[in-house]
């Protein structure tokens, strides 16, 4: 573990000084590092490094991710300028196009956010149970491309926190801004990681 801009980092597989990729991860409201650095594990690969930063209290801003986008300041803007910060540590020796981001529930919302408003080409996407921020209607016109990034969203059709037409949002506005977005809803899922998901990460990860 170390510390990085005052947040705590759990970090996993390679060191990120000799790593030839890297993967991001950021967990859920009143989750862990620890918690999400278990997918981490079932998709562990040679030369990889893996990192996922722990929110203070445990989630990255306080209200629902559909709340309007001032109600949950200054959090959400500390929580964007946290991962940029991490994003750029881990570029001093991981290009982007070998960097993927991936969150799930509240961390898929400020992990799709991110990517969007810094949309480039990376080594992938992956929202699970997520959405972007802000409450319905909010513009979402976001300068940048993602020229060709695979994405994948991935959620419960019936997910009691994350309505599933935002995540079809999500899915289309990436598609819009030049990235391979793939979304699948699963029929009554619960609001958890399926082994699934875990199949269409690996698969992305598998082509870096």
């Amino acid at each position: 573990m170390s510390i990085a801009h005052g947040q705590r980092i759990v970090q996993g597989g390679e060191p990120l000084a000799s790593a030839r990729a890297a993967m991001i991860l950021l967990h859920g409201r009143g989750a862990s590092a620890e918690d999400i650095m278990t997918i981490a594990a079932e998709i562990q690969l040679p030369g990889w490094a893996y990192l996922a930063p722990q929110a203070a209290g445990s989630a990255w801003y306080p209200n629902p991710f559909t709340a309007p986008l001032e109600r949950n300041e200054p959090y959400l803007s500390a929580a964007l300028d946290m991962l940029s910060n991490l994003v750029q540590r881990v570029e001093a020796t991981v290009p982007a196009q070998r960097v993927v981001l991936l969150g799930f529930s509240q961390g898929a919302c400020l992990t799709l956010e991110w990517a969007a408003r810094h949309a480039r080409r990376y080594g992938a996407v992956a929202g699970l149970s997520g959405g972007l921020i802000g409450p319905d209607g909010t513009p979402r016109d976001y300068p940048g491309s993602f020229d060709g990034t695979p994405a994948f969203l991935g959620c419960s059709d019936v997910d009691p926190y994350i309505g599933k037409e935002r995540v079809i949002e999500a899915s289309e506005v990436f598609q819009r801004m030049g990235a391979r977005a793939t979304l699948r809803l699963y029929p009554g899922m619960a609001h958890t990681v399926s082994a699934e998901e875990i199949a269409e990460v690996r698969a992305l990860v598998d082509l870096i």
